[in-house]
């Protein structure tokens, strides 16, 4: 309870005439004492509105002390109300701000839409619900998520004319249009006279009793779409409990359209950088391949190219370019189409290869530098020529060695006048796979480089024998164990490419 000291005097009636008029924040902060702060002691009941709070008390909530034995206890009265309205207050307040903290913290749009469900059901009261996102634009994505809902479920709903349910009655109004629906209360579908045959079967199916439904809507984020609570029982949440469920959706609202924003950006440069990238890798005699790509969430410069070349030979490459962002996505473009050029043309010297791809880099990209290896490889002689310009050398992977193949140190491309470095030749094994790697699988580890490069050799060498005699298997061990519990899956700050060529 607060502790109110004689010297505030504040009028009840008016106090909570304002509380409806203007809502609870501003009632609270137009009558909170002006000056040197009193001290206030609220407890922090267990539940609120229907919450039960997971989290502590806040730091400026104590025990309130106990009475003396002579003191009276006032029960009634306005001073007694009063204190109950204003630690109503206070709760809910604390109750939206450690919500909308965990949904700050999301950071994909999934993990936000499950937070979204989870908060809004406390809210409310209710045990289960779903969300349908369907953003205004049209430019996606449109998903349904559930809460306590199976897939099977969800389908269930599905089979009923969508004007029927809530979701459809907030979705299918145009946006603007006056008598817009801002929230759908049925508290007793089964008793609820007009409602469709089939909305009553599947509720009497899935359990569910009542539903209360808010827009996903602001006039800064549009409407992105509906959430709907389902009831087991007759139920409808109360005046208190609808007020803090629509200011929490409103914060929702705007986190999901950031969050919608950068979703849609990381898709469209993962979609530009593998359009810019081979669409299968080629089958040629003596030699399997298999690629591992990660685009990192602004879109990098990392390359990979395998292509056939004459006299049945093959021509191996990785690089990256310097950057993030779409100007680096099409600098990496413009340089691998330049590589198979060259490689066309004077594949069998790579250090040739190397060196006009330098010049061109100089002339059509100044400002930039980039990292690349270019190998020759004649598959039926096992045979490798390769050269590197500033890139992480090679690792050779087979039964009885794994060891990185030496090469010469070199600068960058664009980095130097005129860029030269001598070649080498490899003679891999029957059934030896060779890996080229970008250094963002390195960087990705967060070690230093000479521990990244111990880890990848110790991931290297620990392929079990079964996945030998398979370049994929061979490159999801290595990232696996390189990058775990789940690093390879997910975005990082930079790219990542895995290219494993195994030799028969």
């Amino acid at each position: 309870m607060l502790d109110i000291p004689s010297r505030v005097r504040v009028h009840v009636e008016t106090l909570l005439a304002a509380q409806i008029d203007m809502g609870v924040c501003d009632a609270f902060e137009q009558y909170a004492p002006v000056g040197k702060p009193y001290t206030m002691n609220a407890p922090h009941p267990p539940k609120v509105a229907g919450i039960d709070s997971t989290v502590p008390a806040p730091a400026h909530t104590v025990a309130p002390a106990p009475s003396a034995p002579d003191t009276p206890v006032v029960t009634t009265g306005p001073g007694v109300l009063l204190q109950d309205r204003l630690a109503g207050w206070v709760s809910d307040l604390t109750t939206l701000h450690e919500l909308t903290e965990r949904l700050a913290r999301t950071g994909t749009l999934p993990d936000a839409l499950h937070e979204l469900l989870g908060a809004g059901a406390a809210l409310v009261g209710a045990r289960r619900g779903l969300v349908v996102l369907e953003p205004d634009d049209g430019l996606g994505p449109a998903t349904t998520i559930g809460l306590g809902l199976t897939p099977a479920d969800l389908g269930h709903l599905e089979t009923v004319p969508r004007a029927a349910l809530p979701h459809g009655a907030l979705l299918d109004t145009r946006a603007g249009r006056s008598g817009q629906p801002t929230e759908v209360v049925r508290p007793d579908l089964l008793a609820e006279e007009g409602l469709h045959p089939r909305h009553r079967d599947v509720a009497a199916r899935l359990g569910f009793a009542a539903s209360y439904a808010l827009p996903l809507a602001t006039e800064a984020a549009g409407r992105l779409g509906a959430a709907v609570w389902l009831y087991d029982e007759p139920a409808e949440p109360a005046e208190r409990q609808r007020h803090l469920a629509g200011l929490y959706v409103r914060y929702a609202t705007e986190h999901l359209a950031r969050v919608l924003d950068v979703e849609r950006t990381r898709a469209c440069m993962a979609t530009m950088s593998e359009e810019l990238l081979p669409a299968r890798l080629p089958r040629v005699s003596g030699v399997q391949l298999a690629v591992r790509h990660r685009t990192g969430p602004r879109g990098g410069g990392d390359w990979y190219d395998a292509l056939p070349l004459p006299d049945a030979a093959l021509g191996l490459s990785v690089g990256s370019v310097t950057g993030s962002g779409p100007s680096a996505v099409a600098a990496m473009g413009r340089l691998r189409a330049s590589l198979r050029a060259y490689a066309v043309m004077e594949g069998e010297d790579p250090v040739a290869v190397l060196s006009d791809l330098e010049l061109l880099l100089r002339l059509t990209e100044p400002a930039r530098s980039a990292t690349a290896l270019f190998a020759y490889c004649e598959p039926a002689l096992r045979r490798i020529t390769l050269a590197g310009a500033g890139h992480s050398p090679p690792l050779l992977v087979g039964e009885r060695r794994t060891r990185y193949v030496e090469t010469s140190v070199s600068a960058p491309l664009g980095m130097l006048a005129c860029w030269e470095a001598p070649s080498m030749e490899l003679q891999a094994a029957p059934g030896e796979t060779v890996l080229l790697y970008t250094d963002g699988l390195l960087h990705r580890t967060g070690d230093p480089v000479d521990r990244a490069f111990a880890r990848l050799h110790a991931a290297a060498s620990g392929v079990p024998r079964a996945a030998r005699h398979d370049p994929g298997a061979v490159a999801d061990h290595v990232l696996r164990t390189v990058l775990p519990d789940g690093l390879d899956r997910t975005d990082g700050a930079e790219d990542v490419v895995l290219l494993a060529a195994r030799f028969e």
